[in-house]
C-alpha cells in the first residue's frame, strides 16, 4: 500500500470481519478487479466515505493501481469523495422536476438545514445536500433521497417535516 499521505494514523479497513467479508465477496467474481464496487461500499459503509487512503488500500486489496481506483470514485456520484454528513440528502432538480419546483425544494433544504450552500455539510454535521440529475422518479415530481430511501411529491412545505422525522 502506498504512503497514507491524508493520516498517518490511517487504520486499515480490511481486517478482521471486514476482510472475511471482503473475500467472500471476490470469491463471487472473475477477478479481483471485478469487485471493485462492493469493496468501495465497504469502505463508504465503515467510513462515510471514500479517503486517498481508503483508495489505496482497496487498489493495494484487489491488485489495482490507486489511480485506477480514483477514476472509478470520482466517475460515480454514489462515493463520497469527503466527509459527508448523517444525512445525505439528494434532490433531483432535471427539467421535469424544476418544473415541479425542486429549486424550492433545493432552497427549502439549504434553508431547514443550516448547509447553507450545496455538498456542504451542515455545522452540526447532520446533514449534506446536494443536486442530483435524475432519482428515477420523474412522475412523482421532486423526488428526494435520503441516504438510501427516496421520497416522493416533495415540496419546500414538506421539507421541515421531513427533516423532523430524521431526528
Amino acid at each position: 500500500m502506498s504512503a497514507h499521505a491524508e493520516d498517518a494514523r490511517y487504520e486499515p479497513v480490511f481486517v478482521g470481519e471486514r476482510r472475511k467479508r471482503l473475500d467472500v465477496i471476490l470469491e463471487r467474481y472473475p477477478t479481483k478487479q471485478a469487485a471493485l464496487l462492493p469493496a468501495l461500499w465497504m469502505v463508504q459503509e465503515a467510513r462515510g466515505w471514500v479517503s486517498e487512503d481508503a483508495m489505496a488500500e482497496v487498489g493495494a486489496a484487489l491488485g489495482i493501481t490507486q489511480a485506477y481506483v480514483k477514476g472509478v470514485v470520482t466517475f460515480y456520484t454514489m462515493y463520497h469523495q469527503h466527509p459527508v454528513g448523517k444525512y445525505f440528502i439528494q434532490v433531483c432538480t432535471t427539467t421535469p422536476c424544476l418544473c415541479s419546483g425542486a429549486d424550492k425544494v433545493v432552497d427549502a433544504f439549504l434553508d431547514h438545514t443550516g448547509c447553507k450552500e450545496l455538498g456542504l455539510t451542515s455545522p452540526d454535521g447532520k446533514y449534506t445536500v446536494i443536486e442530483v440529475e435524475c432519482l428515477g422518479a420523474c412522475g412523482f415530481a421532486t423526488p428526494v433521497q435520503v441516504n438510501a430511501d427516496t421520497i416522493e411529491n416533495v415540496t419546500a412545505e414538506k421539507v421541515p417535516e421531513i427533516l423532523a422525522g430524521l431526528k
